[in-house]
């Protein structure tokens, strides 16, 4: 295997991919951690074939990079899920596993030395692919049900400082009015909708249903993470809306035409 990266330091191919879909290439950039005690324990597990995972980069912590499949190909890293209507988001998609315990083993910080490969390496990746911004995306976002990674204290502002993806400065925690867990009414669903414009997968039904708190947990583990807590308030309205107004393109193009509920 020849890197696509220049930056990496080793590679360890992996068995677990497949082509492209439908032609498909790749314009979302996936981050997750790994979850695992190790390291070097991730990197057996995505490369044995029993346990039908793969990524297309790890990076451990002191800013190792090691490439398991070429990006042309479609690595098992993401699993069912969805962004903005798209599916097969493995197909669309290059993943990138980060060095991290997660939040069932203590969820550490991550070391600066393995943010710099991080920035490094999405950089790269967003440079030779047609990855805008708000594409730029944690699994938790395109999986919120199921997944948490990279989590609440994944920098996501010092990569926008960067260059990299799509972020604001967060509103500020206040009080106000907010919604929750079982409410519903009209203002819930235009809650709702701003959630589906963004990408979430949300029905915009007025009621404020499991899958709306697990949509409102991850945005607030990607874009508002002071506070985590699956509940509505104004900040975390504010700062959606901030991100909304702030792309360089309306969500409601024609080509995002299958948002959920527009």
């Amino acid at each position: 295997m020849i890197p696509d990266h220049a930056g990496v330091d080793e590679i360890c191919p992996s068995p677990n991919h497949t082509e492209r879909r439908d032609g498909l290439r790749p314009d979302m950039l996936i981050l997750h951690y790994t979850g695992m005690g190790t390291g070097e324990a991730a990197m057996r597990w995505l490369c044995t074939p029993e346990s039908e995972v793969s990524c297309h980069y790890l990076v451990h912590e002191d800013g190792r990079v090691v490439q398991l499949v070429p990006e042309e190909r479609r690595a098992w890293h993401a699993g069912a899920g969805s962004w903005r209507g798209r599916d097969d988001i493995n197909s669309r998609s290059i993943g990138i596993e980060i060095v991290n315990v997660g939040h069932g083993n203590g969820y550490p910080d991550f070391p600066p030395a393995q943010i710099d490969a991080v920035t490094r390496l999405c950089a790269d990746c967003v440079a030779r692919w047609p990855i805008r911004p708000e594409f730029v995306l944690a699994h938790s976002d395109v999986a919120p049900a199921r997944k948490s990674d990279p989590g609440e204290k994944f920098p996501w502002l010092q990569l926008f400082s960067a260059g990299i993806g799509h972020a604001v400065d967060p509103a500020p925690l206040r009080g106000g009015r907010y919604f929750s867990l079982g409410d519903r009414g009209e203002p819930v669903a235009a809650y709702q909708s701003l959630l589906a414009a963004y990408g979430y997968g949300v029905p915009c039904d007025g009621t404020f249903d499991d899958t709306t708190r697990q949509a409102t947990v991850a945005f607030q583990r990607h874009f508002r993470q002071e506070r985590v807590d699956g509940i509505a308030d104004a900040s975390t309205i504010e700062t959606l809306h901030r991100l909304l107004t702030s792309l360089p393109r309306s969500p409601f193009d024609a080509d995002e035409s299958a948002i959920t509920g527009v």
